[in-house]
């Protein structure tokens, strides 16, 4: 990379760079000369500090030039930068991507990604377009039946990826909760599996002592409201003595 020599009448042009920083400041007022350096020939930036208490670290650039065997030097560009220490603004990321798990609330709406490895495309039926529509619309309701009838569904990494966020869950097995259960979700009358693949591992709980009532549950899961829980026994209740120890006769202290 060739080396660039700063041409010598932009570095002299101080006081032009700096007037024109004081015009373009206003308010925001123009400090000491921090410095030039060239940007090509003929071409070169000068710097001033920037003494506005709310932009620490930032700093006015002014780019002179000056044209081939010209001496008169003139001001091509005025604006401020943030040099070292500067205090920035984080770096923009779409919105799409700064939505994070239980973002969702009441109104609003998360857009699903064309390519969103979660999903693959499902079965609707629409296919059968020359299809008489009697027998449309008998596919149709047997595509609803079935669980079908949607644009896309769940896709094995998206299974996957649910029942390892489940399972790491408070609905899985390693909670204090499961841990001083007296039985697993699995025998519970309260558990109802759910459908497909998952429901080998999860089910949704309807016992409504629970702290998981309407969640989703694994199978290993547990909790003191298990359905088969009995209430304790008590003792047994023992009859009237033949020798009455207990009352008092009050004719002895008569």
């Amino acid at each position: 990379m060739a080396v660039i020599t700063i041409d010598q009448a932009c570095a002299d042009a101080v006081e032009l760079a700096q007037a024109a920083a004081v015009r373009r400041s206003g308010v925001f007022g123009v400090g000491e000369h921090l410095g030039v350096e060239p940007e090509d020939q003929r071409v070169a930036t000068h710097y001033f500090a920037c003494t506005h208490p709310g932009y620490p670290g930032w700093r006015w650039s002014v780019t002179v030039a000056r044209a081939s065997r010209a001496r008169v030097v003139t001001v091509s560009e005025v604006l401020m930068v943030p040099g070292e220490g500067a205090l920035l603004s984080p770096p923009w990321v779409p919105w799409a991507e700064r939505v994070t798990a239980k973002d969702i609330v009441p109104g609003s709406i998360l857009p699903t990604r064309a390519d969103d490895d979660r999903l693959v495309p499902g079965y609707t039926g629409e296919e059968s377009a020359d299809f008489d529509p009697a027998e449309r619309s008998q596919l149709r309701w047997v595509v609803t039946e079935l669980g079908l009838g949607r644009e896309r569904v769940l896709s094995g990494e998206g299974r996957d990826k649910a029942a390892n966020r489940w399972l790491a869950g408070k609905g899985g097995p390693d909670n204090d909760m499961t841990h001083q259960a007296p039985a697993m979700c699995a025998s519970c009358g309260f558990m109802v599996p759910l459908a497909g693949a998952l429901g080998r591992l999860f089910g949704a709980c309807t016992n409504e002592y629970s702290p998981q009532d309407g969640e989703v549950v694994s199978r290993d899961h547990g909790c003191g409201g298990h359905s088969d829980v009995a209430a304790p026994k008590r003792g047994v209740k023992l009859g009237v003595p033949i020798w009455d120890t207990i009352s008092v006769d009050p004719t002895l202290f008569d």
